[in-house]
């Protein structure tokens, strides 16, 4: 499989500008789908640049799946270390409006397998 091209600092940034009054509770009104997908894609695919490996999955449906972390890799099936969660929460997390540890005590973050909390250690990765 080819490679990614490298995601942009300053279109991730962007992004996720876009779609940051929605996360700090300024509007109430949604991100259209196309913002939100971006917001999401690029933040999860710099996190795939900054902690490179295939260890852990990060699952942020109906966008996007990475995998990250150096650590032993899975080929086959369902990877033994996962963290999913939703768009609103992963960006809120991205943009440190929320810890991790938090979102994962009050469920909007599921995680599988002893090295997925190992992702905290990579977020924020920026701040808005």
């Amino acid at each position: 499989m080819p490679s990614r091209r490298a995601v942009d600092p300053a279109e991730l940034r962007a992004a996720v500008l876009e779609v940051g009054p929605w996360l700090r509770g300024e509007s109430e009104e949604k991100p259209s789908r196309t913002q939100l997908a971006a917001a999401v894609r690029l933040s999860a695919r710099t996190l795939e640049q900054v902690a490179p490996g295939s260890s852990v999955e990060v699952r942020v449906p109906p966008f996007v799946a990475v995998q990250c972390i150096e650590g032993p890799r899975h080929t086959r099936g369902t990877p033994p270390n996962v963290v999913e969660t939703d768009p609103r929460t992963w960006l809120l997390m991205v943009t440190g409006l929320l810890e991790f540890d938090s979102a994962t005590a009050d469920g909007g973050v599921s995680v599988s397998g002893s090295r997925a909390g190992e992702i905290a250690h990579w977020l924020p990765l920026l701040r808005v």
